[in-house]
């Protein structure tokens, strides 16, 4: 299968930065929180690397919700991590220590879905999703936990 490129341009000043991503008509503006010398007025790119991760989830998860033939009326993912600053505010660093730790991935599925079917979404998802490789191989320690929400009648 070919290599699909993908390629960003981002510009700024102090810890502010507006990307470009090519080919798009759009544009993503970051920031980063107060502490760490922004004014918070856009999303860090700590909180674009979790959003990153939910999004990459629910694409990956409708893929292979329709090789499984179930329907997936709705899918609400929460990511939650502990972060590390050590080494991006004082240049310190363990072998072995990563900035991300314990993240975890929750989602609240509402489907036709059987069990057995559930379970290897999950499985086949976090497997497959291309954001959550990037976190495993970076050696972040990666725990997905899904569960089954009534339908919304």
């Amino acid at each position: 299968m070919p290599l699909i490129p993908f390629a960003v341009t981002g510009r700024g000043t102090g810890v502010a930065q507006t990307v470009s991503v090519d080919g798009a008509d759009y544009t993503i503006e970051t920031d980063a929180y107060e502490a760490f010398g922004g004014r918070d007025a856009h999303p860090s790119p700590l909180a674009f690397a979790l959003a990153s991760l939910s999004s990459c989830n629910q694409v990956t998860s409708s893929i292979v919700a329709k090789e499984l033939g179930v329907r997936l009326e709705q899918v609400t993912f929460r990511v939650e991590a502990d972060f590390n600053p050590t080494t991006m505010t004082t240049g310190a660093h363990r072998e072995g220590e990563t900035t991300f730790q314990n993240v975890r991935v929750i989602a609240e599925v509402v489907s036709d879905a059987t069990d057995d079917q559930l379970e290897a979404l999950r499985t086949e998802t976090d497997r497959r999703c291309p954001v959550s490789q990037l976190f495993t191989l970076a050696g972040v320690e990666l725990t997905s936990t899904w569960k089954r929400l009534a339908p919304v009648a």
